[in-house]
């Protein structure tokens, strides 16, 4: 189950980053509005994509997902804008991702 959990939620950001990005492109640097599209698409994918977590919450999935999406959010800017993180945006991604392995790997009371 973590290994599923763990694929669906990295599939989940680079879809929600790259949506995002999308409208990033169009409105901040003058990208073709046809960017809109595919990232549409890409955010509806990650909204599917999070309700695929075998979960009986979905607020724990979601508080989860927030510490995956920061550090993807990191490789993102360093992989695609060629900004590398610096030491307090990896201390606060590994923060943000023991934290979101609490929420989801933490025992759960009946």
């Amino acid at each position: 189950m973590l290994a599923k959990t763990t694929l669906i939620y990295l599939a989940a950001a680079l879809a929600e980053i790259a949506g995002c990005f999308a409208f990033w492109a169009w409105l901040r640097k003058g990208y073709s509005i046809w960017w809109l599209a595919p990232g549409t698409l890409a955010l509806a994918g990650f909204a599917y994509l999070l309700t695929r977590v075998e979960s009986g919450a979905a607020g724990r999935v979601y508080a989860a997902y927030g510490g995956v999406y920061i550090a993807a959010s990191l490789a993102w800017q360093w992989a695609i804008e060629g900004v590398p993180p610096d030491h307090w945006d990896i201390a606060g991604a590994i923060i943000c991702i023991a934290g979101a392995a609490v929420i989801i790997l933490g025992p759960r009371v009946a």
